[in-house]
């Protein structure tokens, strides 16, 4: 899906579940080409899930990453490289001390061709690791911005609260 972003850039969206959002959101801002992140939930059977309601397991959501990136500056494929690098994609519904489903690791694609990359990219990245790639692959469903104060929080606050 690409949008239209600042100063009439093109720009395209994709979306990362891989563990704490937290962490997610301040790997991916580090990288030239990402114009912009924001942390929330996708996935689940509830509308406008809060937190606390993701926490409880009930929703079915994940905590995910949106990354709005510049294609000319930065490929999908580089997003997807990143995201393989900072978390264990063999770790099912766990990164680190982080245990549930909201924690899971996901792409959600948002082209055909996101997922043929997506795919590729799962394929290749399984040789890189002795246990099998969990990862989920799915059509990106409806994105809900979590709570402002999650948003940049490693930022904010200095720390990498997540322990990945």
């Amino acid at each position: 899906m690409a949008t239209t972003y600042q100063n009439d850039k093109t720009a395209e969206t994709a979306f990362f579940g891989a563990g704490c959002f937290w962490h997610i959101e301040e790997e991916f801002s580090k990288l030239k080409g990402v114009k912009e992140t924001k942390v929330g939930y996708m996935g689940g059977k509830t509308g406008n899930p809060t937190y606390e309601e993701v926490c409880s397991g009930t929703t079915g959501h994940i905590e995910t990453t949106k990354v709005i990136f510049g294609p000319k500056e930065i490929s999908y494929l580089t997003l997807l490289d990143t995201f393989w690098k900072i978390h264990n994609p063999t770790s099912k519904d766990q990164q680190g001390p982080d245990i549930g489903r909201q924690y899971r690791s996901i792409i959600f694609y948002t082209t055909d061709k996101q997922k043929a990359e997506a795919l590729s990219s799962k394929k290749q990245a399984q040789a890189l690791f002795s246990s099998p790639i969990v990862t989920e692959i799915q059509k990106a469903p409806i994105f809900y911005p979590a709570e402002e104060y999650h948003q940049q929080y490693v930022k904010k606050h200095g720390v990498d609260a997540c322990n990945v």
